[in-house]
């Protein structure tokens, strides 16, 4: 059986990445071989000790960055690169290099409280703001136009009239935590 390695791109706390190690970690036709950080992360980056896993930080930008995130995913043979909770844009030629093997998870209903900008807390308030009944998560392919990809799946929650960026943030990273390596799983198997 081949295996498929997968790299995780992250700009944030790393929860999610940390889950998708936790669920994978014991198959032996999907690994993850490589994260990828914008920020420092001690206690993702020791799980990445522990699990073999290569961690990568690096406070590059624009055509620097590219560079490093090709070398690392050739030199790992990527298979599928997963973005979770990150932030920066990612370039046509580095999309071209991955055609629809390229996965975001996005936290509302896109393509609602999509595009620049529109990530955590501010994807929550402005839902809240605009007094949507409901929210939720999508998982779409990446293109070059921010959460513009294909729609993969999504998941959706009631709002309560009492609702608050803290309850709305947790019941939407709870949606995520759950099903987005249920999706990912899924995907990686049909391709």
């Amino acid at each position: 059986m081949n295996t498929t390695n997968i790299a995780i791109f992250i700009s944030g706390k790393g929860s999610n990445a940390l889950n998708l190690i936790t669920y994978f970690k014991n198959t032996e036709q999907f690994k993850i071989c490589l994260i990828f950080a914008t920020k420092e992360n001690p206690e993702l980056e020791r799980s990445c000790a522990v699990n073999n896993i290569e961690f990568h930080f690096s406070v590059k930008n624009g055509i620097e960055l590219e560079k490093d995130q090709v070398q690392l995913c050739t030199s790992k043979s990527i298979s599928w690169v997963v973005l979770a909770g990150y932030l920066k844009q990612i370039p046509p030629s580095f999309i071209a290099l991955f055609p629809n093997r390229i996965i975001n998870i996005h936290p509302s209903l896109l393509p609602k409280f999509g595009g620049k900008g529109m990530y955590g807390i501010n994807v929550h308030r402005a839902v809240l703001a605009e007094k949507e009944s409901k929210s939720g998560i999508t998982i779409h392919y990446v293109t070059e136009e921010f959460d513009k990809g294909e729609i993969i799946a999504q998941y959706n929650l009631d709002i309560e009239e009492d609702e608050t960026l803290e309850t709305l943030e947790t019941k939407i990273h709870a949606l995520e935590l759950h099903y987005f390596p249920m999706v990912l799983e899924e995907v990686f198997k049909k391709k």
